[in-house]
């Protein structure tokens, strides 16, 4: 059986919660912070502007030598300017399991992201993670900091793994 991953990265803006909360509670944000060689599309014509329980969104995406896959995401949980998670219900991982969260601090925002995966094929999925999933996963992360600091500044960061 292959195992449970896990990343996290913590990063802290120079916005108000107000403004953090509004830009990553909308699903047609995800797009701009996500690296345009994956072919991020959101499909779901349905899914709302902002993030509620019980929300799907559907995507297609290609992650691997440019083939589309199709993903479904639940938004199971979300508590107002504090926290939301997605949930993957299709999608190219067995188990997908991410949380944003939110806390004001003088000064700004600080955001945590934690996302739980799992890789199918048993062993395979695990050569496949120390091969090239947490790599990609990590590079886009990567970009996503980058991208998160081009549109709201810089004021202190951390990354954990």
């Amino acid at each position: 059986m292959s195992k449970v991953y896990s990343l996290k990265t913590v990063q802290k803006l120079p916005i108000s919660l107000e403004a953090a909360w509004d830009f990553f509670s909308s699903p047609a944000n995800l797009k701009e912070i996500t690296p345009t060689n994956l072919g991020f599309t959101i499909i779901s014509k349905h899914h709302g502007e902002k993030m509620y329980p019980g929300q799907i969104i559907e995507y297609t995406v290609k992650p691997v030598l440019g083939i589309p896959l199709y993903w479904m995401t639940e938004i199971t949980h979300v508590v107002d300017k504090q926290f939301f998670v997605d949930e993957q219900r299709f999608g190219p991982y067995t188990m997908w399991h991410h949380q944003h969260h939110f806390k004001a601090f003088d000064g700004g925002v600080e955001m945590t992201d934690i996302v739980h995966y799992k890789i199918p094929f048993w062993f395979l999925g695990d050569i496949a993670n120390t091969l090239f999933v947490k790599k990609q996963l990590q590079g886009i992360f990567d970009f996503r900091w980058k991208k998160v600091e081009d549109l709201f500044g810089i004021l202190n960061a951390d990354f954990y793994d």
